[in-house]
């Protein structure tokens, strides 16, 4: 279904016409709520939208099993490892991009020295107060 000018919906609009734009939704049609001129939120029967996650979960079924024909193929061409040897290869990955993770945040977290700035004395004040800029 293609969305057209009148299915997008500025956000205030949708809050005074709620109820009318429920029911266009409970049609069939699908209405976009925009904040501030950008995409907020979508409006859409809840029959749709379980038919959506529906077709979702297939799509994943459909893609763990191309993986696993793969797989199968892999196998029956010869194209196999062992499991430790595998595991062991990925474990030191996973250790040496840790390794470089934390010496990043490591680096980021360091504070940079700053020179300190010179302290100005200004002398006293009428008051008889001490105004020199490092004053505590």
């Amino acid at each position: 279904m293609a969305i057209s000018a009148r299915d997008i919906v500025p956000f205030t609009q949708a809050r005074a016409n709620l109820s009318e734009l429920a029911e266009q939704a409970k049609a069939g049609a699908e209405k976009i709520i925009t904040r501030n001129g950008e995409s907020y939120v979508a409006l859409i029967d809840a029959d749709r939208l379980d038919y959506y996650h529906q077709l979702e979960r297939e799509r994943i079924h459909l893609l763990l099993l191309d993986d696993a024909r793969r797989g199968l193929a892999d196998i029956a061409a010869g194209r196999t490892v062992e499991a430790d040897g595998a595991l062991a290869v990925l474990q030191r990955r996973r250790a040496g991009a840790a390794a470089t993770n934390a010496a990043a945040a490591s680096a980021l977290a360091t504070p940079t020295p700053i020179a300190a700035e010179p302290r100005a004395a200004f002398g006293p004040s009428a008051d008889g107060d001490d105004n020199s800029a490092g004053h505590e």
